[in-house]
């Protein structure tokens, strides 16, 4: 019939699996070859993370907090204990990003958004970010989202892939939040609302100076 979103004849159950294992193996790959990124770092190297950033100049944790509240608009008891335990974590972020995205999932997800990159040195741009993710993932959020970014040598450096780090996910009060690791580069997105879509899926986000609608 003209106007059918999907040819009947071509979608099958067969059909439908392959491009789902297709997809699937295109996403593990691409999450391996992110190498350590994907791990949750040792506990010396988060210590020695840590040191790093909490001995260099970052944004205060008080004014972080009441920018976090002021932003997202969730319970100001959640999101503070989510800043309190990144701060706990990484200390004093050299960067933070505030913006907006959408995303939906039915054991493969999709995640997209864009806003506005703050070095704490004064540097400011306009960022997007996108990527996918597979695992125990059902439904769709659209939010703000207000991420602290540690261990950023230069801002051009968030333009690149970065993966969840395995059981980092938090969930408190309504807001949540976990760890995306590359390298020594760590972000935290912090999200509020019931659509959290947080920690069963394994996926990355990668950051770009242009919109892109193209996940991997």
């Amino acid at each position: 019939m003209p106007g059918t979103f999907l040819d009947a004849a071509r979608f099958t159950p067969s059909a439908m699996y392959s491009r789902l294992a297709t997809l699937l193996m295109a996403l593990v790959a691409a999450v391996f070859l992110t190498g350590c990124a994907s791990n949750p770092p040792s506990a010396g190297s988060a210590e020695g993370d840590a040191s790093q950033s909490k001995s260099e100049e970052g944004y205060d944790q008080y004014e972080t907090t009441q920018e976090a509240v002021d932003f997202l608009g969730g319970s100001a008891e959640g999101i503070a204990r989510m800043v309190d335990r990144a701060f706990a974590d990484y200390g004093r972020p050299n960067a933070i990003i505030k913006g907006e995205e959408g995303g939906g999932a039915v054991v493969v997800g999709l995640r997209y958004g864009m806003g506005e990159f703050m070095a704490k040195a004064g540097e400011t741009q306009t960022i997007y970010w996108q990527g996918p993710s597979v695992g125990w993932d059902f439904g769709g959020d659209a939010g703000r989202v207000f991420m602290l970014v540690y261990n950023l040598p230069r801002p051009d450096l968030i333009f690149q892939r970065f993966a969840g780090v395995n059981g980092s996910a938090f969930v408190v009060g309504g807001a949540g939040m976990q760890y995306l690791r590359s390298q020594s580069i760590v972000v935290a997105p912090i999200r509020v609302g019931v659509g959290l879509r947080l920690g069963a899926g394994v996926g990355y986000t990668q950051f770009t100076p242009d919109k892109s609608y193209n996940p991997f």
